[in-house]
Formats: structure tokens, C-alpha cells, sequence
């Protein structure tokens, strides 16, 4: 195998906690923490890696789902925690948080490009009712990757970053007759389907139809609803809605729901359409 070959992998997707791996087949960052680290250590050691091969987290925003391990990752595993000085205040406030952030936390400004470990890191705001919520662009040995787990309404930033990317993790949360004819009560089914709640099924399809384009290769759906979602209506309703605009899924592109409380396979992200083993 290819150490240098750029592999990602899914921890865990969902308002049950969120964790992503980006790298090499020797070191990398993680995108959240928001399973334990006990957790994210067994599903690095499948892969061959341990804690010292992860370079820093990034974090997306302050919401438990994202943040749960940081403290124990950043204090007790010395892993540094790069995120905005606001989300960092956010992640101060949040009583998930038990071990709190002191040595470990690194800043940065939002929308200034930086470099990491050998990766070119954009950032751009997300509309989601956090602190604050960032998406992430990073270009890593020529493959730049995307990801926005917590989208709300789309915005120009988020649009833009997509047009540029080859790979993407976006969220398609729920179906929208799933959450309104489902359990949860109105103020909550409000929030979710609010400007800053959380991106549908159907918002995710129009998203992708507006922003594709030939360098576009895999889609990855991220933090699926357990009670108002279901991976093979995500894909349904997205998949077909490509299909409509003449972009056929497992052609054109790769498109695969990410597992809420498993780990993915280990994706390699290279020029072709992605392979799985």
C-alpha cells in the first residue's frame, strides 16, 4: 500500500457524535470529537495508527455531538485543538466538556487560509445555531476535501467551497415528511427546519445539482436523523434527483450515507471515483 495515498474515514455520524479521520496512511488529523476517546483510539489502531499519528483536531462548532472528547484528546493525549477563539469559548461554556481545554487549544481566524502538517486549510461559515460553525476545504497532496456536518441554509461560502472540491462530506439530515409527521415536538421540528438548523435530503439534491462539476468525484452524506431519516431515502431522494439533471450516482459520482454509530471503510481519495475496501 501507498503511504502517501490520502485515505478518510468515518468514526461515527450523528447527533449521537461525530468524528472523521483525514490523512495518510501514517498520520492525520481528526475533524470532531464527539465520541469518546477510547472509542477513537480502537477505530485508529484498525487502521494501524495511534494517538501520536494524529497531528491536531479541527473542530467544526461547539455543540456536544462534535466536541465530547476534545478535552480528554487536547489535556490528557496532548493532541492540539485548533478552532476559532469564539467556538473555543463556546467549547469553555459546555458542560459535555469535562476535562477542560488549557495547553492544548491552538486559533485561528475564520476565512484565513493556514497551512497544517502539509495541508492548505480554508474555512468558511456554516448557518447552524452553534457559537459559531465552520466548514472546512483542505487541500492535501492535491486532493482538496470538504466538509460541513451541521449546514442549516446553504450560503454563498458553502457553495463556493463545493465548486472547488473533489471530495465532500455535506449533511442530509432529514426527509421532510419523515420529521414533520414524526415524533419530535413542534419547537423542535421548528428549529431543525430553521435557516440555522439542519440541511434536508431534498436541500442536499439541489445543493449538489447547482454546484457540480467534473472534478466533483465522492459525496459522502453525513449526520442522517435516526428518528426522521433513513440512508436508503437519502439516496433515493438525492440520487434521483442527480439522475433528473443527467449526473448518474456510481458514474459520475460516488455517493454513499455515512454510518451513524459505525465506522466507514477506509476510503482512498485520489483522481478516480473511490474504491472501497
Amino acid at each position: 500500500m501507498d503511504e502517501e495515498q490520502v485515505i478518510f474515514r468515518c468514526f461515527a455520524s450523528g447527533s449521537s457524535g461525530n468524528c472523521y479521520y483525514l490523512g495518510t496512511r501514517t498520520r492525520g488529523i481528526l475533524i470532531d470529537a464527539g465520541i469518546s476517546a477510547r472509542t477513537i483510539q480502537k477505530y485508529l489502531r484498525e487502521m494501524g495508527l495511534e494517538f501520536q499519528n494524529i497531528m491536531g483536531v479541527l473542530v467544526t462548532h461547539d455543540h456536544a455531538d462534535h466536541i465530547r472528547a476534545v478535552g480528554t484528546l487536547g489535556e490528557r493525549v496532548h493532541i492540539p485543538i485548533y478552532t476559532t477563539r469564539q467556538i473555543h469559548e463556546g467549547i469553555d461554556r459546555n458542560y459535555g466538556v469535562q476535562e477542560k481545554l488549557r495547553t492544548s487549544r491552538r486559533y485561528f481566524e475564520k476565512g484565513v487560509p493556514f497551512e497544517l502538517f502539509g495541508m492548505d486549510i480554508t474555512t468558511f461559515g456554516v448557518s447552524h445555531d452553534s457559537t459559531d460553525c465552520l466548514g472546512y476545504l483542505i487541500d492535501i497532496h492535491g486532493q482538496r476535501f470538504m466538509i460541513a456536518t451541521d449546514c442549516g441554509e446553504p450560503n454563498h461560502a458553502l457553495e463556493a467551497s463545493l465548486q472547488m472540491a473533489n471530495h465532500v462530506v455535506i449533511e442530509a439530515n432529514h426527509d421532510d415528511q419523515l420529521l414533520l409527521n414524526g415524533p419530535y415536538p413542534t419547537y423542535l421540528k421548528e428549529r431543525i427546519l430553521s435557516p440555522r438548523g439542519h440541511q434536508s435530503n431534498t436541500t442536499c439534491a439541489e445543493l449538489l445539482v447547482r454546484n457540480y462539476h467534473s472534478g466533483l468525484r465522492n459525496v459522502f452524506l453525513c449526520h442522517l436523523s435516526k428518528e426522521n431519516n433513513d440512508p436508503d431515502v437519502a439516496m433515493q431522494t438525492i440520487a434521483g434527483r442527480l439522475e433528473n439533471s443527467g449526473i448518474v450516482a456510481g458514474r459520475d459520482m460516488f455517493i454513499r450515507p455515512l454510518e451513524r454509530l459505525t465506522p466507514s471503510p477506509v476510503y482512498v481519495l485520489d483522481e478516480d471515483i473511490i474504491t472501497e475496501y
